[in-house]
């Protein structure tokens, strides 16, 4: 049987994401929020951080599904660029909450 797949979201409006396994956007996800709830990062830095706590237990490209699911993340409003030079990731909301729930 297949596994379960998500159609991620692209944040620039009129292009597509790629279609992953359900389990594999969860994993980095929750990866990416866990890492993001310390520290504001550049890019480099959140893959570096994503890369060193998933490398022994993921199966598959880290970076590319590090990219993938932090493109859905900003899609859904969940992380934000900031304005900064170097430009920084973060959490759009501090408390946690992922904005995937309902209101």
């Amino acid at each position: 049987m297949k596994a379960e797949q998500i159609q991620t979201l692209h944040p620039i409006p009129g292009k597509t994401n790629k279609r992953i396994a359900l389990e594999k956007y969860e994993v980095i996800k929750a990866q990416i929020l866990a890492i993001l709830s310390q520290n504001e990062l550049t890019h480099t830095e959140l893959m570096e951080q994503l890369y060193t706590n998933v490398k022994d237990t993921f199966e598959g490209g880290v970076q590319w599904y590090g990219e993938t699911v932090k493109l859905d993340l900003e899609a859904r409003k969940v992380i934000e660029r900031t304005r900064s030079k170097p430009e920084k990731y973060r959490l759009v909301n501090k408390s946690g909450e992922t904005g995937l729930e309902a209101p």
